[in-house]
């Protein structure tokens, strides 16, 4: 179902209406999209306002967790009085004032493999910000399973990576790729993170997001991306199917 823009909305999507590779066309896909955004940690924080901005028409976060001192450091949605508060809630009112036409909604849960699979099938797209291999692995499946397009970021330390899968028959699935880590998983409390580095990879999944909804430009799917703020470089990888993948195999 195509979304038309109001004049109120012709004027807040100015500027991306002026893209040529936008337009009007890009812009309604937008606003007729619905985009499940599943960890409101760091990666979430920095796409969320982004998607919400650029007008994505209706937006799900998912988490379960509360608001930490320690998360102050990277997750920019939160302000010291919202320490103890529930994160989706606290980042739903935040977003609500950036853009009141964006129907949004908030899950304080942890979705397990059952939820994800019956959840994930009534979504345009789904934003993996998570912070754990296990609950990647359960999003990818969903996705694979619902041929629902999925990106998928992890940051840590200074490094980050960034993959865009279509979940389409014959591509490659997030499973193809996490065969190769090992069982010992670090997380950011263990190991650490620099602050503007959630900001780098969240602000690239959203423009990912972006471009596959309203179909601008090249989706990079399957393109592994790695990022090292030491040294401010990335590397690209060609992410290829694992014949042996107990995701994607067969489909």
């Amino acid at each position: 179902m195509t979304e038309i823009l109001n004049p109120q909305q012709a004027l807040r999507y100015s500027r991306q209406l002026m893209l040529p590779a936008l337009d009007f066309r890009g812009q309604e896909a937008l606003l007729a999209s619905k985009v499940l955004l599943v960890g409101m940690g760091g990666l979430g924080c920095a796409a969320a306002p982004y998607l919400v901005a650029s007008g994505v028409g209706e937006l799900t976060l998912v988490d379960d967790d509360n608001i930490d001192r320690s998360n102050l450091q990277r997750q920019i949605l939160y302000r010291e009085q919202d320490i103890g508060q529930p994160k989706v809630s606290t980042a739903l009112q935040q977003l609500q004032q950036l853009n009141s036409d964006i129907r949004l909604t908030a899950l304080a849960q942890r979705l397990d493999e059952t939820a994800l699979q019956q959840l994930i099938p009534g979504y345009s797209l789904v934003l993996d910000c998570t912070d754990n291999l296990s609950t990647r692995n359960a999003i990818n499946a969903a996705c694979v399973h619902a041929g629902v397009p999925l990106v998928s970021a992890a940051a840590i330390r200074f490094e980050g990576q960034l993959l865009s899968l279509r979940h389409q028959p014959g591509d490659p699935c997030y499973q193809c790729l996490s065969r190769f880590f090992g069982e010992q998983q670090l997380s950011c409390m263990e190991a650490g993170i620099l602050s503007p580095v959630v900001g780098v990879l969240g602000v690239m999944q959203a423009l990912a997001a972006v471009k596959i909804l309203a179909a601008v430009g090249e989706p990079e799917y399957h393109q592994l991306k790695l990022f090292d703020a030491l040294s401010g470089q990335w590397q690209q990888f060609q992410l290829t199917v694992d014949p042996d993948c107990p995701v994607c195999r067969g489909r």
